[in-house]
């Protein structure tokens, strides 16, 4: 009976030919499936906590106008019709922002595969978020009387429209902040794809 020994591959001669292979193609390298996971996962990590931010700003801001409107309706104590609807058109926005993204915040944890719970899809809406609270802030500032409020009340009408118009160019700027991490991030993303197309350059192991 011929012996078949010396026919199978011994480990020496599969890490020697393993080396070879490595040395004529310099080019190549070793990943893991697990470090293609975390590399994705890593550059959205922020994306919930941002929109966090941006939920409990909305929150402030709808607390504090639609005490406003409610007082205002009630003693009737309005200084202008276009401040009486500025203040109509901040607890909308507040009120849209809270909905989304305490929705998207819901929707990323629960790990659906909803269409407004998609990074690139929420491009769509915190452009016209942005919009929206930048229109708002910008007609406060022009609106409202009084400056920086020196010398006024703490609790005055003053204070409490600069208030209402911080807080609408902070959501403006969170607005903004995460638009451009998430264009950042579906930029890394796409690169990363491209290289995954080209795998045939890479062991995985």
């Amino acid at each position: 009976m011929p012996n078949t020994s010396c026919l199978s591959p011994t480990p020496k001669l599969l890490l020697r030919n393993r080396r070879r292979l490595h040395q004529r193609f310099p080019m190549e390298r070793t990943i893991t499936p697990q470090q293609i996971q975390i590399s994705s996962s890593h550059r959205s990590t922020y994306h919930p906590f941002l929109f966090a931010l941006i939920t409990c700003s909305a929150l402030a801001e709808l607390g504090l106008t639609a005490f406003l409107v409610s007082a205002g309706n009630e003693h009737n104590t309005w200084p202008s019709k276009r401040y009486h609807a500025l203040l109509i058109l901040f607890v909308f926005n507040a009120a849209w922002t809270t909905l989304f993204s305490t929705a998207y915040v819901l929707w990323f944890f629960d790990g659906a595969g909803h269409f407004l719970a998609n990074v690139a899809s929420s491009v769509i809406w915190l452009l016209a978020t942005s919009v929206l609270w930048g229109t708002a802030a910008g007609v406060m500032h022009n609106t409202r009387s009084g400056g920086d409020c020196a010398g006024s009340a703490t609790i005055s009408r003053c204070r409490q429209s600069l208030t209402v118009e911080a807080l609408g160019w902070t959501e403006f700027s969170l607005c903004v902040l995460t638009m451009m991490a998430t264009c950042l991030w579906l930029n890394g993303s796409r690169k990363s794809q491209i290289q995954r197309t080209s795998m045939g350059n890479y062991y995985i192991v």
